[in-house]
């Protein structure tokens, strides 16, 4: 398709997309128990070899997506650290050296963690690579986004609140079949912190395991959430973030960030800031100031498409964890209206919504006069925080619960846990688990898809055309309205 073609869609699409309230699905869906796969199943197999390379992943290692960082674990002993790379299958002409380290979590002593920085490479350009330890080895492969440009196109997938069950395992499999080149992980990694003592590190290498099918192929880049806390003073660790920040690393150098929980990333046309939830971001906190000057540094004539990840939702019209957003709403939605960021992206609540565009920045304490308002400089706001983990779904009440409060279910379904009357911020809910994708076609116009598990690849739920904020100003914009289009325009887009 052209871009001709392409923009007349968009107006068909808009035309399609009618009507001002929002949507709160009814589905009911038949889910797995929300458990935790056993240790034993294949999807946590240890690799062949004595302390052969696993959980292996990567993710960006630069400011502008020239340079990844492989990590992976070697069970037994350290091993090597290097990186053998190469742009041809089995022939590696460059190697690059990495470090190690270990560490202990009560009694629990995790094997060595390698990161490799392996800089230089080229745009858009596919590249081989092997990591070994002794006799074992092992190849993977991975493919650089194409240059920093504002007409590049690229899509990123949305993952949040994970875990490792076999709602989980849905989710994954569902979101391989989605041709996105990248994830955008919005925290709650492994939910290794529901065990104790030494079962906590060994639920954080299941889950490397459980994820290394895509990780090794692709870029993870990662936030944390409360589940990454790790906060067990019972068992003697008390520091923030301890398991996390030993196995997992961001590019905050490059970023100019004093944090790995808060850093920025271009990526083709995307720029793309990660702020943590769970560290201090108030007025003159280091991530603030950070943030402060990240802004100054978005240049929307390069990378137009502005996306800020964070573990809690600013916008949430669920009971669960209602308002746990509301300070740093405080603190950053002016600055969030003011840059005309696309789109934010939350996890946290486990279920599904999307916003329109909206703010509350000209909330009056003092007079009462704070609730949401249209807003045409405000981003959108996402909640996927459905991927799948053994908390289960945060959309219903149990049926004992609907007793308890006095509402009514039947025997198949339970009552919804959202907020009555959906809100007129709100355009659509739904508790499943799924997973997002947001197609950037260029610097105008992106496609997201939200991807509940039981459809497939090709059918989205809730899908709309995502108009940019700084280079759509001048066309002609259409309000972001109901939750689905017509599959047989999606097929002519896929088309």
């Amino acid at each position: 398709m052209d871009m001709h073609q392409f923009l007349i869609v968009s107006v068909f699409l808009s035309s399609l997309l009618h009507g001002d309230a929002g949507i709160t699905s009814s589905f009911i869906r038949s889910e797995w128990p929300a458990i935790d796969i056993p240790l034993d199943h294949h999807v946590f197999k240890v690799p062949k070899g004595y302390n052969a390379p696993q959980q292996v992943r990567i993710t960006q290692g630069d400011y502008d997506g020239k340079a990844v960082i492989i990590s992976w674990v070697t069970p037994d002993e350290p091993g090597s650290s290097k990186v053998h790379y190469g742009v041809l299958p089995g022939k590696y002409d460059f190697v690059a050296q990495g470090t190690y380290s270990n560490y202990t979590f009560y009694k629990y002593k995790s094997g060595y963690t390698h990161h490799c920085l392996v800089s230089g490479l080229e745009y858009d350009t596919k590249y081989y690579y092997k990591i070994e330890s002794g006799e074992s080895s092992r190849e993977f492969w991975f493919v650089t986004p194409p240059d920093v440009h504002p007409d590049a196109s690229y899509k990123f997938g949305i993952i949040g609140d994970l875990g490792q069950t076999f709602n989980s395992l849905s989710t994954l499999e569902h979101y391989m079949h989605s041709g996105a080149q990248a994830v955008l992980f919005l925290g709650d990694l492994s939910y290794a912190d529901r065990y104790q003592y030494n079962d906590v590190g060994v639920r954080w290498d299941s889950w490397g395991r459980f994820v290394e099918r895509s990780t090794a192929y692709q870029p993870w880049l990662w936030s944390a959430g409360n589940h990454e806390i790790d906060y067990m003073p019972y068992m003697g660790e008390v520091t923030p973030f301890k398991n996390f920040l030993q196995r997992y690393t961001t590019p905050y150098l490059a970023a100019k960030s004093s944090n790995p929980l808060w850093y920025a990333i271009r990526r083709a046309s995307a720029h793309i800031i990660v702020l943590s939830s769970y560290s201090p971001f108030v007025k003159y906190t280091p991530q603030y100031k950070w943030l402060d000057e990240e802004f100054k540094r978005v240049d929307r004539e390069k990378t137009p498409w502005l996306i800020v990840l964070m573990h809690i939702p600013i916008y949430n019209s669920n009971e669960a964890h209602f308002k746990e957003g509301e300070s740093m709403r405080a603190a950053f939605e002016e600055w969030f209206v003011e840059h005309k960021v696309d789109v934010i992206f939350a996890g946290h609540v486990h279920a599904y919504e999307r916003s329109y565009r909206i703010s509350n920045v000209r909330c009056n304490v003092s007079s009462g006069n704070c609730f949401p308002v249209p807003d045409k400089s405000a981003p959108v706001y996402i909640t996927v925080g459905d991927g799948g983990n053994q908390e289960g779904l945060a959309g219903r009440y149990s049926n004992q619960e609907c007793g308890i409060l006095g509402l009514e279910c039947d025997k198949t379904a339970s009552c919804f846990r959202f907020r009555e009357p959906q809100p007129d911020y709100s355009a659509f809910r739904e508790a499943s688990y799924g997973h997002s994708t947001l197609d950037i076609k260029n610097r105008t116009h992106a496609i997201y898809h939200w991807n509940r598990n039981d459809d497939g690849k090709k059918v989205a739920t809730d899908e709309f055309v995502l108009h940019n904020q700084y280079w759509g100003k001048n066309i002609r914009r259409r309000k972001l309205k109901k939750h689905y289009i017509k599959s047989v325009v999606v097929d002519w887009i896929a088309s």
